[in-house]
């Protein structure tokens, strides 16, 4: 994706926001927004802000397993799954 046709001035914003909301919800693209020619933060719809938090997290979860594996903290699949049944 490219940002360069999403880049909105702070005073855009102000001015459009009910517009800037309906197209982000339409086109599900997020809005570079500047100040003073800088940029300064990025909006995006609910939904796909949403699906950005669950892939962060199952890439932390896949990390985390991957720093077990290298630390050789593992299980043969048997086992974890009696451990997990004894739990239950």
């Amino acid at each position: 994706m490219r940002y360069s046709n999403q880049i909105k001035p702070i005073s855009y914003l102000k001015a459009n926001a009910a517009e800037v909301l309906a197209t982000l919800a339409e086109k599900r693209e997020a809005v570079v927004i500047t100040q003073n020619g800088e940029a300064k933060a990025v909006i995006q719809d609910i939904v796909s802000y949403e699906q950005t938090q669950e892939t962060l997290v199952l890439l932390k979860l896949l990390a985390l397993g991957n720093q077990d594996v290298a630390a050789g903290r593992t299980l043969p699949a048997r086992a974890a799954i009696e451990r997990l049944r004894a739990k239950a």
